[in-house]
Order: C-alpha cells, then structure tokens, then sequence
C-alpha cells in the first residue's frame, strides 16, 4: 500500500486586536499620568492610532514611546500628545492651529474634543499619510501644507496652537496668531542642558512688544523639530 505523504496546511496569522491595544494604552499610560478630561481618554480608545504610522510600524503604535515617522519626525507617545492637549483645554467649537501635524493624530484628538482644527504641515510624505486618514477618522480637520514655522494667518485668530514636537523655544511671532486675552499654546520645551517639559504659554505685553511666557507643567522627551531650530549664526 502507498502511503501518502502528510501535507502541513498553514494557517493564517491572527488579526491585531487594536481595540485591546488601544484600552491597554489608556489604561496602563494615558490614564496614570494624570490625564483626566474624558474626551481625550475616549478619543484615545476609539482612534485608530495604528492607521497614523506606516504600515510596518503599526504593532507599535500603542506603545509607551514615540514611533518613527518619515523625514526624521515622530508620532508622539501617548501619553505625551494626551498631556498637551489637555494642557490647551479646548472647549468646543474653538479655532485651534496643530504645528508640525505630522500624520495628524493630535489633529485628530483636538477634532475628537469637539474643536475646528487646522493642522498644518509641510513634509511630503507626512501630508501623504494624514490624507489618507484624516477624512476617514477625523473629517472635521483641514489640512493644509506650508512651512510650519510660519504658521497660518490665514486663519487666525486662534483660540489654541498645538506644536506637535519639540522646539528649543516657542518663536514670539506666533502671538500675533493668537485670540488676544485667551490664546494659548501647548509644546514640548526642550533647552540644551535641561530635561524636555511640556508648557503652556500664553501672550504677555513686555513695553511695546507682545511676547509668550511658558510655564512647565511635566517632564518628557520627544524629538527636537527641525524646522524650529535656529540656523547656526556665522561667526568671524
């Protein structure tokens, strides 16, 4: 009698459970670190956090650090980008400028929180991925492409400005951006010789000139963006 061989049928790999990766993160980061406005924590459960990276990236999207993005850039750690956003306190319905949007998930949070978002960015391939989330996950969002650094009058004044990164300071200019009496603005701090703070800061009125006074509220890391960092000054 022939015997016929034994054949090994390979099954398919199981879906990722996103849904449980994102209720892990919010319940393991987001939650204990003092983030407590519950729009935020629902946004964070239902976003589909994994759709804001490159595919191959996206087991990582949930984790407590910030994953790579292309141009050098980085999607936020969550807990990180929940802080900042709390940070602004948006009430619904306030015009807010995301800086440096990235693949647009703080973009998305801010829409989620019931705010009339622009995100703005200018790297190629970035602006690539935020399209193609963007209208499927957060509509409400316009996204629109130019040097970040400049921000965009076009739609001032803003209520709140996000910078989705870290700068060395945040530039005076973007006062002129914001709603007099109320504008704010939330970014990652980060100065040579000291740890990266999250800050909220607000216009001042020093003599003639109007300036932004920061004020840290907790410690992080994230990358420096490059389009905020001063040109090196030629010396003789």
């Amino acid at each position: 009698m022939d015997l016929i061989p034994s054949t090994t049928v390979a099954l398919p790999a199981p879906l990722p459970d996103y849904a449980a990766a994102r209720d892990h993160m919010v319940d393991s980061q987001v939650r204990p670190n003092k983030v407590i406005d519950p729009r935020i924590i629902r946004a964070m459960r239902q976003l589909p956090r994994e759709r804001f990276v490159p595919p191959a990236l996206a087991a990582r999207a949930h984790t407590d650090e910030d994953v790579p993005l292309p141009g050098g850039r980085a999607l936020m750690e969550p807990m990180v980008i929940a802080r900042l956003v709390q940070l602004l306190r948006v009430v619904a319905g306030e015009a807010v400028l995301v800086l440096a949007a990235g693949s647009g998930y703080g973009s998305a949070l801010l829409d989620a929180c019931g705010a009339r978002v622009t995100a703005l960015e200018d790297d190629p391939a970035l602006l690539a991925l935020a399209r193609a989330v963007l209208p499927d996950v957060a509509p409400g969002v316009t996204l629109v492409e130019g040097p970040v650094a400049a921000g965009w009058p076009g739609g001032a004044p803003y209520d709140a400005i996000l910078i989705e990164g870290a700068v060395p300071a945040i530039p005076d200019a973007l006062a002129a951006l914001l709603r007099p009496g109320t504008g704010r603005i939330a970014a990652v701090r980060m100065q040579p010789g000291a740890l990266a703070q999250g800050v909220l800061a607000e216009a001042v009125h020093v003599g003639a000139e109007t300036r932004l006074r920061a004020q840290a509220f907790f410690d992080c890391a994230t990358p420096l963006l490059p389009q905020f960092v001063p040109a090196p000054a030629f010396t003789f």
